[in-house]
């Protein structure tokens, strides 16, 4: 499924659905993906003081790809 995203809060909860279906406990997945468990959970709500490199790092080893696409439609 491929939707915009809307805000932080909405890709967290792309990814903690991620993470139930996959059925990772918090613990679980914040050590398969190398994250503290807060910082998962920060992730998860919404923080907007996430490093972005983490958030790609967590996207990545739960199986979320990431687009960026200009809404006007142009190139780099």
């Amino acid at each position: 499924m491929t939707a915009p995203l809307v805000s932080l809060e909405h890709l967290g909860q792309l990814i903690r659905a991620a993470r139930k279906s996959q059925g990772l406990r918090l613990a679980d997945a914040a050590g398969l993906c190398g994250v503290s468990m807060r910082f998962l959970s920060e992730l998860e709500n919404g923080r907007d003081t996430c490093s972005m490199r983490r958030v790609m790092q967590v996207c990545q080893t739960l199986g979320i790809d990431l687009y960026a696409q200009r809404r006007d439609g142009a190139g780099l």
